[in-house]
């Protein structure tokens, strides 16, 4: 007896809808991962953003893809891993002369920190072109250009020029480092009533910085030492206009420990 065979079924040409689907769901699982971890991103991204604001005085706004907007520079804030503050509201003038006990020798890191606090100042202030900050074999050279400081054949610190010693002084107030104010000018003669060469002149300008600075700021007078070089310590020709503007300066040097060895050596010499 034979049996019938059944009929075959017919394909089901719908079986690919179930792969399709399991894939939109893969899918769609991975976009929200992301979209999970680009949130975490965001709320990083705008942390790191609020640090940047408050270490270097920038305005960010925005969403995390939007510019930096840089603020106004009357609102720069100094750089606020340099020790000393640079304010100069009348209590800390007050107390300037409390960093006496302290005994901190700066060193070349310090140097470097106290360069970038006081150009940072000038730049706020506009007056970056009057003075020059340089670290060399000796130590740190803060040159005050007689343009900026002095008028011509005098050795009276200008009276807008003053805060600008005094933002030096406050950054230099916490460490023992033996200072060098040291006056310098051109080769062209001066004698009048004051001065009777530029010898008196350049020692003059240098003992005026000096006493601003242990007087008014508080430095401690047994760190400092001032001489004048007349016009024997040239950083440029004389036999030019523009070199001699170079030379009539006042350098405050603060010494580095090298330095100071041999100087304190020669002395007892």
């Amino acid at each position: 007896m034979t049996r019938k065979r059944e009929p075959e079924k017919q394909p089901n040409h719908e079986r690919w809808l179930v792969s399709y689907g399991d894939l939109l769901t893969l899918l769609f699982a991975v976009f929200v991962v992301l979209y999970a971890m680009s949130q975490a991103d965001k709320k990083k991204t705008e942390e790191v953003m609020q640090s940047i604001q408050s270490a270097f005085g920038m305005s960010v706004t925005g969403s995390p893809g939007s510019k930096l907007n840089v603020i106004p520079s009357d609102q720069i804030n100094p750089i606020p891993s340099i020790k000393p503050s640079l304010s100069s509201t009348s209590e800390q003038k007050k107390g300037a002369g409390n960093h006496a006990g302290i005994k901190i020798t700066a060193s070349e890191n310090e140097f470097k920190q106290i360069k970038s606090s006081i150009e940072a100042y000038l730049i706020k202030e506009g007056k970056s072109d009057k003075v020059i900050v340089d670290i060399t074999r000796r130590g740190l050279v803060i040159s005050l250009k007689e343009a900026g400081f002095f008028d011509s054949g005098s050795d009276k610190v200008k009276q807008p020029s003053i805060s600008v010693i005094e933002t030096i002084a406050r950054s230099l107030a916490i460490y023992a480092n033996e200072l060098r104010i040291e006056g310098h000018t051109d080769n062209v003669p001066i004698r009048n009533s004051q001065f009777r060469s530029n010898w008196e002149l350049s020692s003059a300008r240098a003992n005026n910085i000096m006493h601003l600075m242990t007087e008014s700021y508080g430095l401690q007078p047994e760190r400092i030492s001032t001489v004048g070089n007349s016009e024997y310590r040239p950083i440029d020709t004389n036999d030019t206009a523009e070199g001699r503007v170079k030379n009539r300066r006042v350098d405050i040097v603060v010494l580095n420990s090298e330095a100071d060895k041999w100087e304190a050596g020669s002395a007892a010499q």
